[in-house]
């Protein structure tokens, strides 16, 4: 079989150096080519036809955003940045992923020679994913955007609110846009949404704080034994489980640093398994784009306790992993195009009976 072809692309000589050896250490990819910034990369791209390329993102010449936005213009191509682990270095990965970026890996400050072999496994993870993701169909080189005005046709209310209703999504690569495509339309009196998508600390409060000036709903992390109440989303912290818990007659976000379940930290199978739990009929599952098969066997024992579950259909997924597995499992009851998620969930919404009030 052959071999993923790698080209990296950073202005540090040491990085290119130890991400050229990580890659050649793996038996089903090589690094055909290292460059030190874009214009060099423009050129061996052109010569190499590489299959997945690195992307700094601060570089001399032209920075890595702009180069990014120009490659999936002209050449659609798999890209996984490689990005600083700070707040401003957050910002910059998410304006990456909504240009086209599959994925991104945080390298440290300090400590980078044994930061980057400490992460050589979750680096060659992700060339494989993007390697075999779909690019240019979804999220490549968008502009950012723009926020919802009071000028904007706002939706209709939605009839029949029932504050037990709860909306868990899960998702993983590719994730990021796809949950931006859900939120995006929902009014501002939806039911509570709850959120896992698969994503280190420091990375999920910008996510979030992002999400939030483009929705009409609040969007923030969760925090630890807050409420969850309708007109606004709790998306998981990075590095921490969120789960959802019953205190007397309201639902409350429960954030815990436990040990990762199918690898991942947060995870997608101990929120659906807290909503079947806890939830039941009043929940609705959705489950997007994503490497393997994390909340699969949680979403169906949803449908079991009888939730409704939306599923993103294979053409418009950036990777049809996570979903297969949940159509695999059965748990699907509808499966649709990314587009078509948040109309299908507002329908459902209003055509379905008040929630089901639990007994204390």
């Amino acid at each position: 079989m052959a071999k993923t072809r790698v080209v990296v692309v950073d202005d540090s000589a040491l990085v290119r150096s130890l991400l050229t050896e990580i890659i050649n250490r793996q038996t089903d990819m090589t690094c055909v080519g290292a460059a030190a910034d874009p214009l060099v990369a423009r050129e061996m791209i052109r010569e190499l036809n590489p299959d997945v390329i690195t992307l700094d993102v601060e570089m001399p010449r032209m920075d890595g955003l702009e180069f990014l936005s120009r490659l999936m213009r002209l050449r659609p191509m798999p890209v996984v940045m490689v990005s600083t682990l700070t707040e401003q270095g957050a910002e910059v990965t998410l304006r990456a992923l909504e240009l086209g970026a599959v994925d991104f890996v945080a390298k440290p400050r300090i400590g980078v020679s044994s930061g980057l072999n400490e992460l050589a496994g979750d680096i060659v993870d992700k060339i494989r994913v993007a390697a075999c993701a779909r690019v240019g169909r979804h999220g490549s080189a968008q502009a950012t955007p723009a926020a919802p005005t009071t000028s904007a046709v706002a939706p209709a209310p939605l009839p029949r609110i029932s504050t037990e209703k709860v909306i868990c999504i899960g998702a993983s690569t590719g994730g990021t846009e796809a949950i931006r495509e859900v939120l995006v339309p929902m009014p501002a009196d939806a039911p509570a949404i709850v959120i896992t998508q698969h994503m280190p600390p420091g990375f999920t409060t910008s996510f979030a704080a992002r999400l939030n000036t483009l929705c009409r709903i609040s969007v923030a992390e969760a925090r630890h034994g807050e409420r969850i109440l309708p007109g606004h989303a709790y998306i998981a912290p990075g590095g921490h489980h969120l789960r959802i818990d019953r205190s007397g007659s309201n639902y409350v976000a429960v954030v815990e640093d436990t040990e990762p379940v199918n690898r991942h930290k947060p995870s997608v199978e101990v929120l659906f398994r807290s909503a079947a739990r806890v939830i039941g009929p009043n929940a609705i599952g959705v489950m997007l784009t994503g490497m393997g098969a994390d909340g699969a066997q949680a979403m169906r024992e949803m449908k079991d306790a009888g939730s409704h579950n939306f599923v993103q259909d294979e053409a418009s997924c950036v990777v049809f992993g996570m979903p297969r597995m949940a159509i695999q499992a059965g748990a699907a009851h509808e499966i649709l195009p990314l587009t078509q998620i948040a109309p299908a969930l507002l329908a459902r919404l209003a055509s379905a009976p008040a929630g089901v009030r639990h007994r204390i």
